[in-house]
C-alpha cells in the first residue's frame, strides 16, 4: 500500500491525491474491463482524482469518441463510489482534429451541450473540475515551440462570454470549478482578469505538459501559478513513455503507444533521446528506474497540484503510483538540473 499524499485544489477545500489517474487509453489501447481494473487498483492505493475528456480515447476518432468517459461511468455505477472521487473532464477545443465532435468552439451552446453529454457518459449529476482542453485562438500548443502570429487568425476575444457560460453551469450545479489546459501565460491571465473584474468563475488549475524533457512551464507560467494560486495538473510526466527508458533500451512492447502511433514524435527527437540517456544514467546510478525518478521529480515540484499518470497495464500503473513514496535528494536534483542546463527542454 502506498503512502498516498494529498493536496487541495487551489481556492477550494477539495482534497485530491497528488497522483491523478489519467484515462485516455481506455476504449482504444485498453478495454472496459482493463479500465475498471486500473480504477479499482488506483482507488485501493488512495488515488481519488480521475481525469478524462470528451474526445478520449486518443488518438481522437469518431468511432471511439466518448468511450473513455463511458468506461468511467460504468465503473462509478458499478461501485457506487461517485462521492469518494474527484472527476475532471474537458471540452474539446476547435480544429480539424475534433471536427467530428463539433465545429462551434467554445460558443455558449457548445459548452452546454458538451457538459450535458459528458454527464450522461459519466453517469453523474456533476463534474468537479471542468477544463477547456486547448485555446480557441491561434497560439503555440502541442509541441509548437514558439508563438508566431498568424494573418489567418479570425478568433475574437471571447473570454468573458466563455466564463459567463461556465458560470451558468456552476450555478446549475453541473460543474463545481473550472480549469484551463494547454494554455499559455497570456490566456491564463486574461481568464483570471475577467473573473476578477466581473465576479465570474476563476480557473483554479491548468493542465499542461510537464516532464524532465519539457519544463517550459517554468518560464512564465510557474510565476503565474505561484502569484495567482493556480495549480499545475502535469500531463505526460513520462513523455509518452519515453521516460520509462523502454524505447532507448529497445524493450518497448508491440502495443506501446509510440509503436502503435509513431506520429506522436514530440519526445523522440535526437536531443530528447540524448537527454533521456543522461537521465537514465542518473536514475540507475541512484538505484531507481527512470520512470520512478521522472515521476518523483514532477511530484516534488512546488507548483504541481497533481501528477497525471497513465498506464496501459497494471505493472506500469503500480510503478507509477508507487512513485509517490520516493523523495529525490538534493544531490539527484542537482544532477537532473545539470542535464537540463545542458539540454534545456528538448521537447517543446
Amino acid at each position: 500500500m502506498t503512502n498516498m499524499k494529498y493536496t487541495t485544489l487551489p481556492n477550494t477545500d477539495i482534497k485530491v491525491s497528488k497522483i491523478c489517474l489519467g484515462s485516455m487509453t481506455w476504449g482504444n489501447q485498453n478495454t472496459e474491463a482493463e479500465g475498471h481494473k486500473q480504477l479499482d487498483y488506483a482507488f485501493e492505493q488512495g488515488v481519488n482524482f480521475i481525469d478524462t475528456a470528451e474526445l478520449y480515447p486518443v488518438p481522437a476518432s469518431p468511432d471511439t469518441q466518448g468511450k473513455t468517459s463511458e468506461i468511467i461511468g460504468t465503473w462509478l455505477h458499478k461501485t457506487g463510489q461517485r462521492d469518494k472521487v474527484i472527476l475532471a473532464s474537458k471540452i474539446a477545443g476547435p480544429g480539424d482534429y475534433t471536427a467530428h465532435i463539433r465545429t462551434s468552439g467554445f460558443s455558449p451552446s457548445s459548452i452546454v451541450e458538451a457538459i450535458d453529454l459528458e454527464l450522461k457518459r459519466l453517469q453523474t449529476d456533476y463534474i468537479d473540475l471542468y477544463q477547456l482542453h486547448w485555446p480557441e485562438r491561434n497560439t503555440n500548443t502541442f509541441g509548437t515551440r514558439d508563438y508566431k502570429p498568424s494573418p489567418n487568425d479570425s478568433w475574437e476575444d471571447n473570454f468573458n462570454e466563455v466564463l459567463q457560460t461556465l458560470d451558468t453551469q456552476v450555478k446549475a450545479g453541473k460543474i463545481r470549478h473550472i480549469g484551463l489546459s494547454n494554455e499559455k501565460a497570456w490566456g491564463t491571465m486574461r481568464y483570471i482578469q475577467e473573473s476578477k473584474i466581473n465576479n465570474l468563475p476563476r480557473p483554479i488549475t491548468i493542465q499542461n505538459a510537464y516532464s524532465l524533457l519539457n519544463r517550459t512551464f517554468e518560464g512564465d507560467l510557474a510565476e503565474v501559478s505561484h502569484r495567482e494560486n493556480i495549480g499545475l495538473l502535469a500531463y505526460s510526466p513520462m513523455a509518452f513513455g519515453v521516460l520509462s527508458g523502454k524505447y532507448i533500451k529497445e524493450k518497448a512492447a508491440d502495443n506501446a503507444r509510440l509503436k502503435l502511433f509513431p506520429r506522436f514524435a514530440r519526445y523522440s527527437g535526437a536531443q530528447a533521446t540524448e537527454a533521456t540517456k543522461r537521465y537514465l544514467k542518473i536514475a540507475e546510478d541512484n538505484d531507481m528506474t527512470l520512470a520512478e525518478m521522472s515521476l518523483a521529480f514532477v511530484n516534488q515540484r512546488p507548483f504541481v497540484t497533481a501528477n497525471i499518470i497513465g498506464a496501459t497495464n497494471l505493472v506500469q500503473l503500480k510503478e507509477n503510483i508507487a512513485s509517490i513514496d520516493i523523495t529525490l535528494s538534493d544531490a539527484v536534483l542537482e544532477q537532473i538540473n545539470e542535464v537540463h542546463n545542458t539540454i534545456p527542454n528538448p521537447a517543446p
